[in-house]
């Protein structure tokens, strides 16, 4: 039986070397109460001191008492600010442990000015992301869901299928755009696959290059020659609609993209005129607006699935990076460095 909201397992089977250090949850309603769902806070429970409330939504409606004592904040998705007023009402926080990927949305410049420790279960996200990728990058090769179409459309005169001559993966080249921790696993996954990888990210060079296995490329170039461009760069002032009208354009016809980075990467609009004439093809996770409105082709033209920022951690995939950044606390509690750590300068170049 679920317990209920904010209720916690108490127990005292924590490692007799560590200390256990008072924690508190921040993060919205609702990934709390999947995380409860899924049993995914249970060892937290058992190597730090947590109350048995629901998670802290709103800093201001927290009691100043509670959040005095904090050394450990744990937080999600939803989790509010830490702005200058709230980090003086948390003199004993020391460590913020983020339990999914980008700490951009709480974690602001003041909490490093302080000296608080940060760490993020980014790299547990990265793991589904590029399982999704992957997926994506075969089946558009393969041009699985126009053949799947094409099929049902014929099933009142069933009849063998042709060689769709031109559709397959065999030596195909595949372009992927920033060498980001979802990058980079595409890239391992794609390893046994007989196709050319090409990357552009301004922050590897060709030894780098050359150890992924990949050729690195200027992006125009990059666009022009591969049948599928998958995006995972981070979501920056100079990277907004780096997938403008113009390079857009130099895409061959018919090639893929496929964006799970962040909707701003690509123009909307010079996207989906593409996509309406046919010319392109688009595997879409994230747009911006990240809700179309109701209006929009991309819901219903045959050359696009699109799907609800849904290729990072879902259901039972949460539990993954609860156990990562679980095991963050650990480390903090037997006074060991983080291991998935973040630092200010690393959020100029991430998601």
């Amino acid at each position: 039986m679920l317990a209920p909201e904010g209720a916690l397992p108490n127990s005292s089977d924590r490692p007799a070397a560590a200390r256990s250090p008072r924690t508190a949850l921040a993060m919205g309603r609702e990934i709390h109460r999947s995380l409860l769902a899924e049993g995914a806070l249970d060892r937290l429970a058992r190597i730090a001191t947590l109350d048995a409330t629901a998670p802290i939504t709103d800093f201001d409606a927290a009691g100043a008492t509670e959040l005095a004592a904090v050394e450990v904040l744990f937080t999600h998705w939803g989790a509010p600010l830490l702005t200058d007023d709230v980090l003086a009402r948390m003199p004993r926080l020391r460590a913020v442990v983020h339990a999914a990927g980008s700490v951009k949305h709480h974690v602001t410049e003041s909490v490093w000015k302080q000296g608080i420790t940060v760490s993020s279960a980014a790299d547990a996200n990265a793991v589904p992301v590029a399982e999704f990728t992957l997926a994506a990058i075969l089946f558009a090769n393969k041009r699985v869901l126009d053949i799947a179409r094409d099929y049902a459309a014929a099933r009142e005169q069933p009849a063998l299928l042709p060689y769709f001559t031109g559709y397959g993966n065999h030596r195909r080249t595949v372009g992927i755009v920033g060498a980001s921790r979802v990058g980079r696993r595409v890239i391992d996954l794609l390893r046994p696959f007989d196709l050319n990888v090409l990357l552009h990210d301004p922050y590897v060079g060709p030894a780098d290059a050359r150890t992924l296995g990949v050729e690195p490329v200027e992006l125009d170039e990059l666009v022009r020659r591969s049948h599928v461009v998958s995006i995972h760069a981070p979501q920056l002032p100079e990277t907004r609609h780096m997938f403008d009208a113009r390079r857009l354009g130099l895409m061959r016809d018919g090639a893929t993209l496929i964006n799970t980075a962040r909707g701003s990467l690509v123009d909307t609009e010079a996207l989906t005129e593409c996509l309406v004439a046919g010319r392109l093809r688009a595997v879409l996770d994230v747009t911006e607006p990240e809700v179309l409105p109701a209006s929009s082709p991309l819901y219903s033209l045959p050359n696009v699935l699109l799907t609800p920022h849904i290729a990072g951690s879902l259901g039972n995939e949460l539990g993954r990076m609860t156990d990562w950044a679980v095991d963050e606390v650990q480390r903090y509690a037997q006074g060991l460095p983080f291991a998935y750590g973040v630092g200010p300068d690393e959020l100029t170049r991430s998601a």
